[in-house]
């Protein structure tokens, strides 16, 4: 696969067949071609499978799908809306603490580092891993879409009951073809507009997803995720 990248022990007989696929192959090249023309790709190579090192498989409870990484530098590390500690915060994820701050109470944090949330078991995906400075959406449709269905699709054929939140179009979209998650799904799937401030007040605000997350867990012992940061 793509730049290097050393897939997670846990993930790997999922993505190993894909892994070997034209388009994964391709997606190698084009990433190889693109640093070797100097050009900045994010998150930095060691780090695009960020979210698969620190959720494994077995450990996953909540998925939450981004689109791309993050495009300016120093932002992106491998987590869907998540920022490195030091980096300011980004609109949506400003958003996203505000609905916690409503929902659950909590007090917005200093930072956007969810890395605590990736340990607890939220698998904080991207549709694509990865991007090139100032243009996004910019590595959509170059193979990154092949791998990141067959992990959305593994947690789907998981047996115990996991949370999908789906912000915005593009979210739903993803998991719309994958089984299991459709009409009478053992998962609990969540879907609001994105948390992007162009959508937020359409819906996002007030739509409870984190509450509800711990809701469903209780309810199925499988015990409340802890979304303080």
């Amino acid at each position: 696969m793509a730049a290097s990248e050393s897939v997670p022990e846990s993930w790997r007989d999922v993505l190993g067949p894909v892994l070997t696929s034209l388009k994964s192959r391709a997606l190698g090249g084009f990433l190889t071609a693109e640093e070797a023309a100097g050009k900045a790709i994010y998150p930095p190579r060691g780090t695009r499978l960020a979210a698969l090192d620190l959720t494994p498989l077995d450990a996953v409870k909540v998925v939450i799908l981004g689109q791309d990484p993050y495009h300016g530098p120093g932002q992106a590390h491998g987590l869907s809306f998540s920022v490195q500690n030091g980096i300011k915060v980004p609109p949506s994820l400003v958003n996203i603490f505000k609905e916690l701050e409503n929902d659950l109470d909590l007090p917005r944090p200093s930072h956007g580092n969810l890395t605590g949330w990736a340990k607890q078991g939220v698998l904080l995906l991207n549709n694509a891993l990865t991007v090139a400075d100032g243009q996004p959406a910019s590595h959509q449709g170059k193979g990154w879409e092949e791998i990141t269905d067959a992990v959305v699709a593994a947690v789907a054929a998981k047996t115990e009951p996991c949370v999908f939140m789906l912000w915005g179009s593009h979210a739903r979209k993803k998991a719309a073809s994958v089984p299991g998650l459709g009409p009478g799904s053992h998962h609990l799937i969540l879907t609001a507009p994105h948390p992007s401030p162009l959508s937020a007040h359409s819906g996002w605000f007030g739509s409870g997803h984190f509450s509800k997350a711990n809701s469903f867990f209780e309810g199925h012992g499988r015990g409340a995720i802890d979304w303080r940061i």
